[in-house]
C-alpha cells in the first residue's frame, strides 16, 4: 500500500481560511476530524483533504500554499461604513459575488461591442454636488418612472418589479439575488452590504442584495442607479436609515429618495392632520414605495423630527419583518432576476448560436443541466 502523502501547509493559513469563511472548528470537525491538529501543526492534511477544505471554506486553493494569509479587499471602491468596521474584511461571499458580476459584465461588454451597440450616454452624466431634484428628474425620465403609472400599479412590490424592468430595458443589467450564484447554502448578509454598482458605458451593472427586505431593495436599486449616473463603481451598505459620512453616499441617498418620492409632490399631498400610521400607508400606496421610504420623506418634508422618525421607522421595520414570508417562486423567473433578463437573453442566444461555450454559459448563469438551460431560453423567448 503506497504511503499517504501529506501537504505542508502553514497552520495559520488553515485557521485564517476557516475564520475568513465564518466557520468554527466544531462545525468543520464533523467533516475534517483532525482540523484541530492541523491548526496546531501536529498533523498535515493530504492533498484531497486540502481540496475539500478549500471548497468548504470557499478559499482559492492556491492561497493555502502561501507563506502567510493574503490581504484581501473588494476590487471596487468600498463605501461601506458600519459593516466594514464590524467585519474588518470582506467575506468570501461578497468577494465571489463581485467577481461573478464582473465576469458577467466583461462578457456582456464584449457582446455589446460585437453587436455595435452604442455607449450609454447617461453613464457618468452626473457629478456629486449636482442639483438633486434635477438629477432625480433626469433619471426618472430616462427610466420612464411615471408617477401616475406607478399609482395605478397594484402594490409597491409590483412597482419594484416594474422599476427593475425599466432599468433593464434602458440598458442597465440589474441582478437581484440573496445567494452567491445559485448556491442556496451561501446566503448573502445584508448587514455586510446592500448592493453594488459596476459602472461601464456599454454594460452598466447593478447588484441588489436579495436577502435584504423587499422594503429596502427598492431604495438600494435607486441608490445604485445614482452611482451609475455618476459613472462610479462602488459597494455600499447605505440604506433608508443611514446617514453616511462619505459625500458621494449622502448625495446618492438624496437622489434615490427624490427619485422614488419627489419632495415637492409629497408636500403637496401630505395631510399633517391625519394620523402618522394612516398617512404613511396612504402615501405608500400613492407612490408605490415602501412605508419606510415614505417615513423618511415625511421627515425630509419637516413633518417628523429625527427622534420621531427613528422611533416610527424601527416600529414599522419590525412590523414588515413579521409580515414577510419566504417564497421560492417560479425558478425561471427567479433565475432571470438573479442574472438580469437582458444578460440572460443575450447569453443564451450567443450560446445557442455557438459564439459562447456551454461550460462558460452554465457557470455565469448558475445552471448545471441542459434541460434547465433550454427551458430558460424558452421562457426568455430565445430557445428552440
Amino acid at each position: 500500500m503506497p504511503p499517504v502523502i501529506r501537504v505542508p501547509v502553514q497552520p495559520g493559513l488553515l485557521r485564517w481560511a476557516r475564520e475568513r469563511a465564518g466557520r468554527s472548528r466544531e462545525d468543520l470537525s464533523r467533516r475534517f476530524v483532525k482540523i484541530e491538529a492541523w491548526e496546531r501543526g501536529e498533523v498535515q492534511p493530504t492533498f484531497r483533504q486540502l481540496e475539500n477544505f478549500a471548497k468548504a471554506t470557499h478559499t482559492p486553493i492556491g492561497y493555502l500554499f502561501l507563506a502567510e494569509p493574503p490581504v484581501e479587499s473588494v476590487p471596487i471602491p468600498d463605501f461601506r461604513t458600519g459593516a466594514e468596521a464590524k467585519l474588518g474584511r470582506p467575506s468570501p461571499n461578497l468577494l465571489d459575488m463581485v467577481h461573478l458580476c464582473q465576469q458577467r459584465q466583461n462578457w456582456y461588454r464584449d457582446h455589446a461591442r460585437l453587436a455595435h451597440e452604442p455607449a450609454l450616454a447617461f453613464v457618468g452624466s452626473a457629478r456629486v454636488g449636482d442639483d438633486v431634484v434635477g438629477t432625480a428628474s433626469a433619471i426618472r425620465g430616462a427610466l420612464r418612472l411615471d408617477l401616475e403609472e406607478r399609482k395605478r400599479l397594484g402594490t409597491w412590490t409590483d412597482a419594484l418589479r416594474r422599476f427593475i424592468t425599466q432599468a433593464d430595458e434602458l440598458g442597465v443589467l440589474v441582478m437581484v439575488s440573496g445567494v452567491v450564484g445559485s448556491n442556496n447554502r451561501r446566503a448573502l448578509d445584508p448587514e455586510e452590504f446592500r448592493g453594488f454598482a459596476l459602472a461601464d458605458p456599454l454594460a452598466p451593472l447593478v447588484f441588489v442584495n436579495g436577502a435584504d427586505t423587499k422594503a429596502a431593495q427598492m431604495f438600494t436599486l435607486a441608490h445604485e442607479i445614482a452611482h451609475i449616473w455618476l459613472g462610479q463603481s462602488a459597494v455600499t451598505d447605505a440604506g433608508i436609515r443611514a446617514v453616511p459620512d462619505e459625500e458621494t453616499e449622502r448625495w446618492c441617498n438624496r437622489v434615490a429618495a427624490e427619485l422614488l418620492v419627489p419632495l415637492q409632490v409629497l408636500r403637496r399631498e401630505l395631510d399633517t392632520r391625519a394620523g402618522l400610521e394612516r398617512e404613511m400607508s396612504r402615501l405608500a400606496r400613492r407612490f408605490k414605495v415602501s412605508t419606510l421610504v415614505v417615513l423618511r420623506r415625511i421627515h425630509d418634508a419637516g413633518a417628523l423630527s429625527r427622534e420621531e422618525l427613528w422611533t416610527a421607522y424601527d416600529e414599522e421595520l419590525a412590523r414588515l419583518r413579521r409580515l414577510s414570508k419566504g417564497s421560492g417562486g417560479n425558478f425561471y423567473l427567479t433565475l432571470g432576476a438573479r442574472v438580469s433578463k437582458r444578460f440572460a437573453r443575450a447569453l443564451v442566444e450567443s450560446t445557442l448560436e455557438g459564439r459562447t461555450g456551454f461550460t462558460e454559459a452554465f457557470g455565469m448563469l448558475g445552471v448545471k443541466r441542459m434541460e434547465t438551460f433550454n427551458e430558460l431560453g424558452r421562457k426568455l423567448g430565445v430557445g428552440y
